[in-house]
C-alpha cells in the first residue's frame, strides 16, 4: 500500500507582493518632490494667507508617501531580491538610490520647518534627527557605492544627468543639517555638525564639477536625450540650487563671531543661481522641443519638481542675506513653476497607478545604448 507521502501533491506557491516587483528606487522622487513643495513654500518672503497651513498638509502627505514607499520597498527586497540585485547592477537604475537618502532628509527637514505646527516641537525634532541621520548615512554610502559600481560593474555608456543623483545627496544633508544645530549643546557638538555639513558641501560640489562637464559634453556631441529621458536635464538644477541653499543656511548657522560667512554665501550663491537660471532656460527649451515630438509621461517627469524647488530655496536664502526684493520675487516665480510641475506630475502619476501602467514590467528609460564589450 502506498504511503501517504507518495500521494502528496507538490504545492506551488503563488508569488507574493507581485505589485511591488518592479517598484524601483526612482519612486522616492515622488517624496522629494512633495517635501520640497512644503519646505520651499514655508520660507517664501511674500506672505500668502493659508500658505503655511497648506504647506504643513503637503508635508504630511510627503511623510505618508515616505512611510508607504519604505514599506513597499521592504516588501520588494524581501520577496524580489533577484530584481533588487538587478536594480543595483543596472546603470540606469542604481543612481536613483540617491533619491532614498534625499527623501529621508527632505521629509526630516520639513518636520522642523512646517511639520512642527501639527506634531509639536518635540516630535518634530526627534523625527528630523532620525531621518537626517539615516538619510545622511545612506547618502554618504550611496555617494561612494554607486560610483564604485559604475567603475567596476556597470556598462554605463554615455553620460546621463541621473549620474548626479548619488553625489548630490550629501548636499541635501549639508543644506538641512543647519536646522539641527541650535538644538545641539553649544561648543563641540554644534561645531562638529557644522564642520560635517561643510565637508558634505565640498564633497558634493567637487563631485558635481566632475560629472557636469561629462553631461554637457554628451549633449553637445551626442545631441538631445531620448524623449522619455529629456526631463532628467532638470536634475542639473539640483546641485546648483541645493548648493546655494546650503551656503546660505550654513551662513545663518555659524557663530556670530564669523561675520564673513553671509558674504561668502552671497558671493557663491549669486553666480551659481545665475548659471542655474541659464540651465533652466536651456533645459526648458529642450523639454518643449521634446514635448512637441511626443515626449510621453514617465516617472522622469518628477525631475521637474525637487531640482526646481532647490532653486526656490536658494533664491530665498539669497533674498534673506541681501535684502533684495528682486530675489524674493524670483523665489515666488520659481515656486509657482514648482507647484505647477508638482501638480502635473502628481496627477499623471495617480492616473498611471490607477491604470496599472507605472508598476508594469517596463524598463527604466535609458540615456543611450550601453557600450558593448
Amino acid at each position: 500500500m502506498a504511503t501517504l507521502a507518495q500521494h502528496r501533491v507538490p504545492i506551488t506557491r503563488a508569488p507574493r507582493a507581485t505589485a511591488v516587483r518592479h517598484l524601483g528606487p526612482n519612486w522616492y522622487a515622488t517624496v522629494m518632490g512633495t517635501a520640497i513643495v512644503a519646505n520651499a513654500g514655508a520660507a517664501l518672503p511674500a506672505p500668502v494667507p493659508g500658505l503655511r497651513t497648506a504647506c504643513a498638509a503637503v508635508w504630511a502627505l510627503s511623510l505618508v508617501l515616505l512611510l508607504t514607499l519604505l514599506a513597499a520597498r521592504a516588501l520588494h527586497w524581501t520577496h524580489h531580491r533577484d530584481q533588487a540585485r538587478t536594480h543595483l547592477l543596472d546603470p540606469a537604475v542604481a543612481p536613483f538610490y540617491g533619491c532614498l537618502a534625499m527623501a529621508l532628509v527632505a521629509v526630516g527637514g520639513g518636520a522642523l520647518v512646517v511639520g512642527v505646527d501639527w506634531i509639536g516641537p518635540g516630535a518634530a525634532l526627534a523625527l528630523d534627527a532620525v531621518l537626517f541621520t539615516a538619510g545622511t548615512v545612506i547618502g554618504l554610502t550611496v555617494a561612494v557605492a554607486v560610483p564604485y559600481l559604475m567603475v567596476v560593474r556597470h556598462d554605463t555608456g554615455p553620460a546621463s544627468p541621473v549620474w548626479l543623483l548619488p553625489v548630490v545627496a550629501p548636499m541635501v544633508s549639508a543644506a538641512l543639517g543647519p536646522l539641527l544645530v541650535p538644538h545641539l549643546p553649544p561648543g563641540q557638538w554644534q561645531r562638529t555638525l557644522l564642520t560635517a555639513c561643510y565637508g558634505m558641501f565640498g564633497l558634493s560640489l567637487l563631485a558635481t564639477l566632475v560629472v557636469l562637464p561629462l553631461v554637457f559634453g554628451r549633449l553637445v556631441t551626442g545631441g538631445p536625450l531620448p524623449l522619455a529621458m529629456t526631463p532628467t536635464l532638470f536634475l542639473v538644477l539640483g546641485p546648483l540650487g541645493q548648493s546655494a541653499t546650503a551656503a546660505n543656511n550654513l551662513a545663518g548657522a555659524v557663530p556670530a563671531g564669523v561675520p564673513y560667512a553671509a558674504g561668502l554665501a552671497v558671493l557663491y550663491g549669486v553666480p551659481v543661481m545665475g548659471f542655474a537660471l541659464m540651465w533652466l532656460a536651456l533645459a526648458g527649451a529642450v523639454v518643449l522641443r521634446a514635448r512637441r515630438r511626443g515626449m510621453p509621461f514617465a516617472m522622469t517627469w518628477w525631475a521637474f519638481t525637487f531640482p526646481v524647488g532647490t532653486c526656490v530655496t536658494g533664491a530665498e536664502g539669497l533674498a534673506r542675506h541681501t535684502g533684495l526684493a528682486v530675489l524674493g520675487w524670483l523665489a515666488v516665480g520659481l515656486y509657482a513653476l514648482l507647484v505647477a510641475a508638482w501638480l502635473t506630475a502628481a496627477v499623471r502619476t495617480a492616473r498611471g497607478l490607477a491604470a496599472g501602467e507605472l508598476l508594469a514590467a517596463t524598463p527604466v528609460p535609458r540615456p543611450a545604448t550601453a557600450r558593448t564589450t
